[in-house]
């Protein structure tokens, strides 16, 4: 038994024994480890009852429905609280719940009452017992899918919730659990395919409209975006956090569009609706050429020193307010701000830098010479593909934008195609998302590498809106693949944007980026070790795939832009274009942190940028060893 239960089954035989104050002290400190679990509410409830407090009893109830609404007990005792007080709406609305709880079988409830309580594992036993019984019914079996979803299991929730869809078309929910699931899993035209069926049926669905625009914003296809959240917005008051977080779901779709004053008016939205909403103030900051004012850094400040905020929220600020304060030159607290922001973010995150470095030793072992001179010739022909990889924050956004101005290239966005290959063939570090078995590699056959090709380009066409020979995917995590993208992608262009060490690290440190990408860069020792082990992996694919990798130093194309241009163009079969070295006049939607930036003359500001911080940045120089001077080779 956990220490949860045990917990509770203390509290519980307290109460029996009318031991009521000590049965609410055991479930106080039960609340103080885990003040999600329901069923401690529900107690709580009873020995309020038992002291004839019905205003707290009701109060605890409440709280426990509202953390788990498959409690019948709960319901049951709220509706009598409720008819003792004279509140017959509730009375009638706890009624109501109690009774279509009543008419579920049993045993779907009980799976309901312990997923809701994070009780995963019992949850599906007792599901996979009912379904001995009724394999057909497709409730349970969603239920089903919806633990697995919470176990991290993603492939058997897909599987489940595909099958449930075609069994019962229109069953909407599991539909609408099925399009999220194929968001998660990264196949966004599927999700958005599912959210068009459900918007058949009810057009006006504020929550398949945001589904719809989700899969949209995964597929690149900005501009509808704008105008579904400005739809959802009419009518709706202008406080609150749907507010909130339309506006800001609005403002990244104009950013990325390059409509930046629309998107800014837009994101002082979101914080009018919110004021302690975080990721808009990051958002801003974000942008990389907004300035804040007295009056908002001033708000930002006054928001970090509450003790109420959320994680989350607190990581936001940190790297606004670090960006701010940069912006003003005052180095020292804009640092301290930085080093905030990323103390609680590493906090939330898994990375292990030995991880990295074992996967690159593995990579170098069995990837040798001979393992690519026997598989020559294999894969897709298709010279289409230019993959632009290396570090975050080293400049990929700028070789795209480079080289999405020439009339040939289509430029699309951090395409995650490779990556889930990578992750079918090898599975998936549950910690650093690496590859865990590279060796997987070496049972690819000929026919397998040349389906995974062309796999590849058929699965990214949807992208492809100009209808242009080339196309970019500027994913800088690919550099990991470059073995694998060049079994299936023999012809492919790919080129490595490096940059100088101290630069790039202090860049990735002062750089937030979403969800679960690029967790390494949240420590200045961790940032040091994923540097070294980029260069000695990178160092590996050249001395085995020799040529087949353009290094592009992001110093050099700063010094000698018309130069470089022509070396990557040449590289990738290219002839020179003027439009390539007036890149920020091209119009295109950019997804990355660097968006704005791109979208004005080159600058040198990139390369002594760290330097203002160079006081406190000795750990970082003394970590990368000798990579601090010898990056280059």
């Amino acid at each position: 038994m956990s220490e949860r239960d045990a917990l509770l089954r203390e509290a519980q035989d307290l109460r029996a024994r009318h031991r009521l104050p000590d049965a609410l002290a055991t479930l106080a400190r039960l609340e103080a480890l885990h003040p999600r679990f329901s069923r401690l509410h529900q107690e709580r409830g009873h020995c309020q009852i038992l002291l004839r407090d019905g205003t707290a009893a009701i109060a605890a109830l409440r709280q426990a429905v509202r953390l788990n609404p498959t409690l019948p007990a709960s319901w049951d005792m709220l509706e009598q609280l409720h008819r003792m007080v004279g509140d017959t709406g509730q009375a009638a609305a706890a009624a109501r719940q109690l009774a279509i709880l009543q008419r579920l079988p049993p045993a779907i409830v009980a799976a309901n009452s312990l997923l809701a309580d994070g009780d995963l594992e019992p949850a599906e036993d007792v599901l996979r017992d009912y379904l001995d019984q009724d394999p057909q019914n497709v409730g349970a079996l969603r239920l089903l899918a919806r633990i697995r979803l919470e176990r991290g299991d993603l492939d058997g929730a897909e599987a489940v919730l595909a099958s449930v869809v075609e069994r019962a078309p229109d069953y909407d929910p599991a539909r609408f659990d099925y399009a999220m699931v194929l968001l998660q899993r990264q196949k966004p035209l599927a999700a958005r395919r599912q959210a068009e069926c459900l918007l058949e049926h009810d057009p006006n669905s504020r929550d398949y409209l945001k589904q719809y625009a989700s899969a949209c914003v995964a597929l690149g296809d900005h501009e509808p975006v704008i105008d579904l959240h400005a739809r959802l917005l009419e009518g709706l008051p202008p406080t609150g956090p749907e507010a909130a977080d339309l506006r800001l779901w609005r403002a990244n779709a104009l950013k990325v569009t390059g409509r930046q004053a629309e998107a800014i008016a837009d994101y002082h939205a979101s914080l009018e609706a919110r004021p302690d909403n975080g990721v808009a103030w990051f958002s801003l900051a974000n942008l990389k050429t907004y300035r804040f004012t007295d009056h908002e850094i001033a708000s930002m400040r006054a928001l970090d020193a509450r003790n109420d905020l959320q994680d989350m929220d607190r990581v936001y600020l940190g790297f606004a307010l670090g960006k701010a304060l940069e912006d003003r030159g005052e180095y020292d607290a804009s640092w301290r701000s930085y080093v905030r922001g990323n103390a609680v973010r590493r906090g939330l995150g898994r990375w292990r830098p030995e991880i990295a470095e074992a996967c690159v030793s593995r990579l170098k072992s069995m990837l040798t010479p001979e393992v690519f001179a026997e598989r020559a010739g294999w894969g897709a022909e298709d010279p289409a593909p230019i993959f632009v990889l290396g570090l975050p924050r080293s400049g990929s956004t700028l070789i795209e934008q480079i080289l999405a101005s020439h009339s040939m290239v289509e430029g699309t966005q951090e395409l995650t195609e490779i990556g889930r290959y990578a992750d079918e063939l090898c599975g998936r570090d549950p910690d650093c998302g690496l590859p865990r078995e590279p060796e997987a590699l070496l049972a690819l056959t000929a026919g397998e590498a040349r389906a995974l090709g062309e796999r590849f380009l058929a699965e990214t066409k949807v992208y492809r809106r100009l209808g242009r020979p080339f196309f970019i995917d500027k994913m800088p995590n690919n550099f990991w693949c470059i073995g694998l993208i060049h079994l299936i992608l023999p012809r492919a262009t790919i080129i490595d944007v490096r940059r100088e060490p101290m630069a790039c690290g202090f860049s990735n440190f002062k750089q937030l980026f979403g969800t679960t990408n690029q967790e390494f860069t949240y420590g200045v020792d961790d940032i040091a070790r994923y540097y070294r082990a980029y260069l000695d992996l990178m160092r590996h694919w050249d001395a085995v795939l020799p040529g087949r990798v353009l290094r592009v130093q992001y110093e050099d194309l700063v010094e000698d832009l018309d130069g470089s241009v022509r070396r990557m163009l040449a590289h990738a079969g290219l002839s020179f274009e003027p439009a390539c070295l007036t890149f920020h006049e091209t119009r295109r939607s950019v997804r990355t942190p660097s968006s704005e930036q791109v979208r004005q003359p080159l600058s040198r500001e990139g390369l002594t940028q760290w330097t203002s911080y160079a006081p406190w940045l000795d750990g970082l120089r003394d970590a990368l060893g000798d990579a601090a001077a010898d990056f280059r080779n």
